[in-house]
């Protein structure tokens, strides 16, 4: 096996493929990558056995082919550390792959491309393909919502639910929820639904980009996967029933609230700063054409913002989690955010004003 590759054309690829690969591993290969080439063509594999991505590099030269795994996190350290413009050649060596730049060599030992697992594919039962910045808008709308090490495991990842014309995403943590449903050329007789693993939508986000190029997703039971151009990204998901999130929606919400985004963002962004370290709660104060936004902490220290707001109505206190508007404030693209509350006991529910494909609900604290 031996080629020749571009520092360029190699870095952002095996960046990203590398990004799967864990630190800790109880299988040595599984910390490689694995390169194969064909032809003109180099492909690099990198997978924790929950997610696989495959990337494909065109080489300016033919090379000969051939298969073998080297370490991941070796390889893109020394190719990040390489001058702009390099160009990389590789060689291997029985058990060894010389690599040379320069007047750099650096000799990295290999495991057979043999020992390389595969993530299965099964049958797939559904497939679909859309522009990659719906997808980008999907997870980028809702993936902060996402549960982190929470035991209701179903929790640590993302929802995607296909109907007939529509993709949406849905990720909760059972204190706030985040659902953003986008139109996608997809006929399905039954809703359909997948819950994909925190670390999934995680690598996914990276691949995708803002731009009208379609992506392939394929469903089946157990796995999704989606390819680009560049990329194939396959993961397992999520054996479980996600929650009914229909049902967490706040109905007959009377108090409704038009605020500027930009000025509420960086008003809980300050009151934040004296906010309980541990529980970040605030209270939303409600009169005619003001919000006022309280936090204290337990030094009795007070931070008190006023942030003048489009609503009339009866007076209203609730109690927040700062973080969880903040984000809310950070992903929502509107000028005003819209808020439509009932009680002190009541979810408020989060939107753009006008023609917004997100909903967000936040749980109220008690303070």
């Amino acid at each position: 096996m031996k080629f020749v590759v571009s520092r360029e054309a190699l870095l952002k690829p095996l960046q990203l493929v590398g990004g799967v690969v864990e630190r800790r591993q109880t299988l040595p290969v599984l910390s490689n990558v694995l390169m194969v080439i064909d032809g003109e063509q180099l492909s690099l594999t990198g997978t924790d056995l929950e997610v696989e991505i495959v990337a494909r590099v065109a080489l300016e030269a033919p090379a000969d082919a051939g298969e073998v795994t080297v370490p991941a996190r070796k390889l893109v350290d020394i190719c990040r550390s390489l001058p702009e413009g390099a160009s990389i050649e590789f060689a291997q060596d029985e058990q060894r792959m010389v690599v040379k730049s320069g007047r750099s060599r650096f000799t990295l030992s290999t495991l057979p491309a043999s020992d390389f697992p595969n993530v299965e594919d099964g049958p797939s039962d559904l497939q679909f393909a859309c522009p990659q910045r719906e997808i980008k808008r999907l997870i980028e709308r809702t993936a902060f919502a996402m549960a982190q090490q929470d035991v209701r495991y179903y929790l640590n990842g993302m929802l995607w639910e296909v109907k007939e014309g529509q993709l949406r995403a849905v990720a909760t943590d059972g204190h706030r929820m985040a659902m953003c449903t986008r139109p996608v050329p997809v006929s399905v007789q039954d809703t359909i639904q997948a819950i994909l693993p925190r670390k999934g939508v995680l690598e996914l986000s990276r691949l995708v980009d803002d731009i009208d190029a379609t992506v392939d997703v394929t469903l089946s039971a157990n796995h999704i996967r989606v390819a680009t151009g560049d990329y194939t990204f396959t993961s397992k998901l999520v054996d479980g029933k996600f929650p009914d999130y229909e049902r967490v929606l706040p109905r007959g919400g009377d108090k409704v609230v038009f605020g500027p985004r930009s000025e509420l963002k960086q008003a809980f962004g300050r009151t934040a700063i004296l906010s309980n370290e541990k529980y970040r709660g605030v209270r939303l104060l409600l009169d005619d054409g003001v919000m006022t936004i309280v936090a204290n902490n337990p030094e009795q220290e007070e931070a008190e913002e006023q942030v003048a707001v489009d609503y009339s109505g009866d007076s209203l206190e609730m109690g927040f989690n700062v973080s969880y508007l903040q984000d809310v404030a950070n992903v929502i693209s509107a000028d005003h955010i819209k808020m439509t509350l009932s009680d002190a006991n009541s979810s408020a529910l989060l939107e753009e004003p006008e023609d917004g494909d997100s909903l967000y609900v936040v749980m109220p604290m008690r303070l």
